[in-house]
């Protein structure tokens, strides 16, 4: 494969980013040069993003056909790193969509020349799957597969992951809560506070980068109110994860644009049983009542419409989430 354009690599930032659920900006006066500098917002922070990224290549040896590899070229040792914010050392496979990410300390010296970095193709590819997937290499360095919806989660957690997953029972637990396999309290209390601490990070993002793809591919990439794809969909829980009996299942999901997810997060509007969206009129009322109802007749006429719902009548909302959610969030006639 030939090398990706800086376009491509660059463009390959900004979807990802905005999949694993953040906005950016590129600050780097070109696009040519390293680091790539990005400035993201996700939530309620902001955040300065350097990323050194090439193509991933396969790696050229016959005896290795799994060896796939990043080149970094048109870099000088060492390489400088966000004095204020994350720096990921990451290569990209155009052929899956997918990410790989390397440790950056252990890159950012090397000799004169063009070092290369390795990473298994079958990483990239459960990667795929998996949300994230990890490899341990000859040299004791972890190479990580990301799926563009968790690029940000990877950035977060990237130091730790390549710190802590060099030690075996903590890979071993990377791997599984990757997976979404059980952890066993025995398991984790082997290990040390701060080896837990990225043992549920990463078990959390596996969990959450699930969830989101089922939903989306339920609802077909489109808000179930709205109907709206270009990309500006949410996998929404209905029944909210801080409550205990919440799960990370279809039924617990809705597809919803972020206007429209918040304005249900807000109990502005809520789902009843029949999977129609309705308006709170006590929520309305309040609005009303301080002169912040402006735009609520368009709202309104999306709604006491039963919204777009799965082929698979297995996927659509469960009324017991639905009953406890509207409970919880004290909809009139729930609560």
């Amino acid at each position: 494969m030939p090398a990706l354009s800086p376009s491509v690599l660059v463009n390959s930032i900004f979807d990802a980013i905005q999949q694993s659920g953040g906005s950016c900006i590129y600050t780097s006066t070109s696009i040519r040069t390293h680091p790539r500098q990005f400035f993201v917002t996700q939530l309620d922070r902001s955040f300065p993003l350097w990323v050194y990224i090439w193509t991933v290549t396969h790696g050229g040896r016959k005896t290795l056909p799994n060896e796939y590899r990043i080149q970094m070229t048109s870099v000088s040792s060492p390489l400088p790193i966000n004095p204020d914010g994350p720096t990921v050392l990451l290569g990209y496979y155009q052929d899956l969509g997918v990410f790989a990410g390397f440790d950056l300390k252990q890159h950012k010296n090397f000799t004169v020349g063009s070092p290369s970095v390795q990473i298994s193709i079958d990483t990239i590819n459960d990667a795929l799957q998996q949300g994230l997937a990890f490899s341990v290499k000859e040299n004791n360095e972890i190479a990580v597969g990301i799926r563009p919806d968790q690029l940000l989660n990877y950035v977060h957690s990237s130091e730790q992951v390549h710190q802590y997953g060099i030690n075996k029972p903590t890979l071993k637990l990377l791997i599984k809560a990757s997976q979404n396999e059980p952890v066993s309290t025995t398991e984790i209390h082997a290990l040390s506070k701060s080896r837990r601490k990225i043992i549920s990070t990463v078990s959390r993002y596996s969990r959450d980068g699930n969830f989101r793809q089922q939903v989306l591919s339920a609802y077909n990439c489109r808000c179930a109110v709205t109907r709206t794809q270009l990309q500006l969909v949410d996998a929404a829980h209905i029944l909210p994860v801080e409550v205990k009996k919440s799960i990370d299942h279809v039924s617990n999901g809705i597809s919803l644009s972020p206007t429209i997810h918040r304005a249900f997060d807000n109990r502005l509007i809520y789902l009843d049983e029949r999977c129609y969206m309705r308006p709170n009129p006590e929520k309305i009322a309040e609005l009303k009542k301080v002169d912040l109802d402006s735009g609520l007749e368009q709202l309104q006429s999306l709604l006491d419409k039963r919204v777009h719902l799965p082929a698979d009548r297995n996927q659509w909302p469960n009324p017991k989430f639905i009953k406890a959610a509207n409970k919880h969030r004290r909809i009139p006639g729930y609560c």
